[in-house]
């Protein structure tokens, strides 16, 4: 699995169709976007981590930037969408941050 992540708007899809030639279609069909926004749920983070990881092509945006939020609740999903990230990259082959539309291979192999 290839998982990438960046800022949200910061290109990650377009970067994947690009690179792989695969139009948004092609690309949807294999992938699994904005997964960051599964961690809300009460799924446990392993298991959401384990199922995620059986697509092709995973994206999140990070969340953890930015000023901390006021309320409770959104402290606890951006706490977990950072968890599901990190076990996300635990399982992937690569791990690429896009960043601008500019990839940045954090783990593995990838020619950008």
């Amino acid at each position: 699995m290839i998982f990438v992540t960046g800022p949200l708007f910061g290109g990650k899809r377009e970067y994947l169709q690009k690179v792989l030639g695969l139009s948004l279609e092609e690309l949807s069909a294999r992938a699994a976007f904005d997964v960051e926004e599964l961690a809300a749920g009460e799924e446990p983070l392993e298991e959401l981590a384990l199922r995620l990881s059986q697509f092709d092509f995973v994206t999140a945006n990070e969340v953890g930037c930015g000023v901390v939020p006021v309320e409770a609740e959104q402290r606890r999903f951006r706490e977990r969408a950072g968890r599901l990230s990190c076990l996300l990259a635990q399982r992937a082959d690569t791990v690429i941050r896009v960043c601008c539309g500019l990839p940045q291979v954090l783990k593995g192999e990838w020619e950008c």
